[in-house]
């Protein structure tokens, strides 16, 4: 599963999580045992990192998938011995596209790494004088990399690794504009908005071959496909995730496509030198991922799907026990996050609790679950794609527990008046991990509401927020042209002219800050 992409939220939404919420706030270290690392069932444990029961899907941030035991199996026998890395890479790839009916293949260091190979072959071929100056372009024939707009994504990051220009289109005139001389590439996210409107995988791939440039598809969330789908649409190169449906190493991807391009990425990754040193793929993730390839030809997807609605129906029945719990299954659509959903539905006012503050709880107390955020007042959703055997019941008993005898998770909202008026400007200093900034709030009040903008390093965006006693608290989003989202809210509590407290930032963690209103705007 791709990782949740953040859209910006609607201002009457901006309290309710960002997306990965409680998830991925500022988390405390976690405390080593005496003993050390041990082995077993408790090895996270004795570190002091308690595991969860994944839920939710194959999120990178709860680790992805877990790998099939044969592909556990073969890592382990992998790392018994010494191989040289090419001769490697060539017949691995060299199974890996029999079994799927590919012209070639590579094992990359994740999906990403397949993005950046890929458009680092494009841009410089196999051609060791350009590849040592990635990512300083200058010189270079081509550098621009196409993306129609609706494939701008936070994993287009892996393109814009390389230096390449990324050049957008909307519209199947605006494409046919953007091809030129320096044109390396068209990149695609797949997915629904790929497969819908003027600009499908199909037509950009028409107006790419008449032009001979390469196009990329980004299908690292979804199943595979014999023959491949993409590559049939008239696709040149096709990237999977290892680490989600096809349960190989998390660390790991596969680039399938035209060989001269698929050797040129591999002149381009590691153990050769250069930009990708970083993006290492070792014997063991290498021929994991051989395995998961080999098990997926082999394994039972139809009895996998079985099993996955039996889990959801057992948690079904149990939750809809409860008077006024609704629920319903959920089927996949496309290719990508191919699973079913159950979704679990109630009256907050009447149960007691809401969504967000059951998903909370169970990822707070142990036995720890994972649940797909966006939890809101009325309900909740159940993935059961990674739940191993008997987690089901654990899942069901925990939700059934929750939401029959809620517990006191969520604070009352504060109703005190407001201590002042906090309009005016603001100076901010944020103190992250490692570094400083100075922000700017600009703030209008209404009664005990929040409005304006926040000034960031690079942009503003709105904000909004609200103001009880001396407590308050501003949130902000803002989703950048190329996909990426950065999201922002300020907890703090106002001593005269200076607002001070946390600051939460989603997937980036927390932060604190201070603020001084600039005395020429109070009011």
């Amino acid at each position: 599963m791709k990782d949740f992409i953040t859209q910006r939220l609607p201002r009457r939404d901006v309290f309710r999580g960002t997306a990965l919420g409680f998830l991925t706030s500022w988390l405390p270290a976690a405390t080593p045992a005496a003993k050390g690392l041990q082995l077993g069932t408790t090895m996270y444990e004795s570190i002091g990192v308690k595991p969860l029961i994944n839920a939710r899907g194959t999120f990178t941030i709860i680790s992805g998938s877990t790998m099939l035991p044969e592909v556990r199996s073969a890592m382990t026998e992998a790392a018994q011995h010494h191989v040289h890395i090419d001769e490697l890479q060539a017949g691995v790839g060299a199974r890996i596209a029999e079994l799927l009916q590919a012209e070639s293949a590579i094992v990359t260091n994740g999906c990403s790494a397949a993005i950046t190979h890929a458009t680092a072959a494009c841009i410089a071929g196999g051609n060791p004088d350009l590849h040592v100056r990635i990512p300083n372009l200058a010189g270079f024939p081509k550098d621009e990399v196409i993306i129609p707009r609706h494939s701008r994504n936070v994993y287009d990051a892996a393109v814009r690794a390389v230096g390449a220009r990324v050049v957008e289109a909307s519209t199947v005139e605006e494409m046919e504009l953007a091809f030129g001389p320096r044109t390396a590439m068209v990149y695609i996210l797949a997915g629904p908005n790929a497969e819908s409107g003027a600009l499908t995988t199909q037509v950009i791939c028409d107006l790419a071959k008449k032009r001979n440039v390469p196009v990329f598809v980004d299908a690292a969330a979804e199943i595979l496909t014999v023959p491949n789908v993409h590559l049939t649409k008239g696709a040149t190169l096709v990237a999977y995730s290892g680490g989600k449906c096809i349960r190989g190493p998390q660390t790991a991807g596969i680039l399938l496509g035209r060989k001269d391009l698929i050797q040129a990425a591999w002149v381009h990754s590691a153990p050769h030198h250069g930009y990708a040193r970083s993006l290492k793929i070792g014997k063991e993730e290498t021929m994991g991922m051989l395995m998961a390839v080999e098990m997926w030809m082999k394994r039972d997807h139809d009895a996998e799907w079985k099993m996955w609605i039996s889990r959801l129906d057992y948690v079904a029945k149990r939750v809809g026990a409860i008077p006024g719990v609704t629920t319903s299954v959920k089927m996949p659509e496309g290719l990508s996050n191919k699973h079913p959903t159950l979704n679990i539905r109630w009256d907050a006012a009447k149960l007691g609790v809401t969504g967000r503050a059951v998903a909370r709880h169970l990822f707070t107390t142990e036995p720890r679950i994972a649940l797909p955020t966006g939890a809101g007042d009325s309900g909740l959703a159940v993935v059961p794609y990674m739940m191993l055997n008997g987690e089901e019941k654990i899942v069901a008993d925990r939700l059934y527990a929750t939401m029959t005898a809620p517990p006191k998770v969520e604070a009352a909202p504060s109703t005190a008046a407001p201590a002042t008026d906090l309009s005016g400007r603001w100076n901010v200093r944020i103190d992250f991990l490692a570094s400083s900034s100075e922000h700017v709030l600009h703030l209008k009040q209404q009664a005990d509401t929040l409005e304006g903008t926040h000034q960031g390093d690079f942009l503003s965006r709105d904000l909004a927020g609200s103001i009880h006693g001396n407590e308050v608290r501003i949130a902000s989003s803002v989703s950048e042209r190329h996909g990426d989202s950065l999201q922002y809210e300020f907890t703090g509590t106002l001593t005269g002219e200076e607002l001070s407290g946390t600051l939460s930032m989603g997937e980036y963690l927390g932060a604190r800050f201070t603020a001084k209103r600039h005395p020429r705007t109070r009011g």
